[in-house]
């Protein structure tokens, strides 16, 4: 039944994501691709990852924030603003604001096969040299609301009246669902958001048209023409495990080089100067 005042959100577009082998050490797939930015608004791109340690180098970011979950494995991971790290494991995410400039790595320890979900979310224009910020939000200290056959982990903004704590310097709700066979859920949005949803294991029935999808496939929401609230609701056919982000539209001019992604040309070539005259970090 529709709950009053909230549109039921279809589900518009379904796509495999197909990794392909970059080296014999890692693999990767597009689950959002870069280029259509107001498509994906307040996202940028999101990547799916099977890599080990040597896949990546120490490498810069600004303007945006990344935003990392490990499905399996485990990260090591530094950065050159606290000029410390941690380690990551299954179901914890890092929430960095890159902000003004960051260097960082992830690496896989040892001997590991690490497989993650990297999204990148845009900075608003006033917000794109704020000071970096990390987050690690540990999957055993994340806010959870259980229902019949279903759990769901509120990584950032809310599902029905579990509310995560979790910092936005734009509003993102980031849920991890895992549910039995038969069980059915429904996820709470503003109704303004653009939003995806990614099936890590199982298969299900989602949203207002009862679109069939499972593992592998990245869901894109259909847009919301009511303001107000949103519904989004999933039923599983077979143990299910997905995660779900969505965001606010920033509708703001977006250039993106590398691993800058700014307003304007001028921005991007300015961060590329910086980072080799030694100016980059601010802060």
């Amino acid at each position: 039944m529709k709950s009053e005042n909230h549109f039921k959100r279809d589900i518009v577009e379904v796509k495999d994501v197909k990794l392909q082998r970059y080296s014999p050490i890692h693999t990767a797939g597009p689950v959002i691709e870069p280029g259509n930015w107001e498509k994906s608004d307040p996202f940028l791109l999101m990547m799916e990852d099977k890599f080990q340690k040597g896949s990546f180098d120490i490498h810069p970011h600004r303007g945006i924030e990344t935003v990392t979950f490990v499905i399996d494995g485990t990260i090591e991971h530094y950065d050159s603003h606290t000029g410390d790290g941690g380690i990551l494991g299954p179901g914890d995410v890092q929430w960095m604001t890159a902000g003004s400039g960051v260097v960082h790595n992830e690496v896989p320890s040892e001997g590991v096969t690490a497989h993650s979900l990297q999204l990148w979310v845009n900075l608003p224009r006033n917000e794109k040299m704020t000071t970096p910020r990390y987050q690690n939000l540990m999957a055993k200290d994340m806010p959870v609301r259980t229902e019949e056959g279903a759990l769901i982990r509120v990584f950032s903004g809310s599902s029905k009246d579990v509310i995560s704590t979790t910092k936005n310097h734009v509003p993102v709700t980031m849920v991890e669902m895992v549910l039995e066979p038969g069980a059915s859920i429904t996820q709470n949005l503003p109704g303004s958001y653009n939003g995806i949803i990614y099936l890590i294991e199982g298969s299900g029935i989602f949203g207002k048209n009862e679109v069939r999808a499972s593992k592998g496939q990245v869901l894109w929401l259909g847009t919301c023409k009511e303001s107000g609230e949103s519904e989004v609701d999933i039923t599983a056919t077979e143990p299910l495990r997905l995660v779900l982000y969505a965001g606010e539209p920033l509708m703001e001019p977006v250039v993106a080089r590398g691993p800058f992604v700014m307003n304007t040309e001028e921005e991007i070539d300015q961060a590329y100067l910086e980072y080799r005259q030694g100016t980059f970090l601010k802060h």
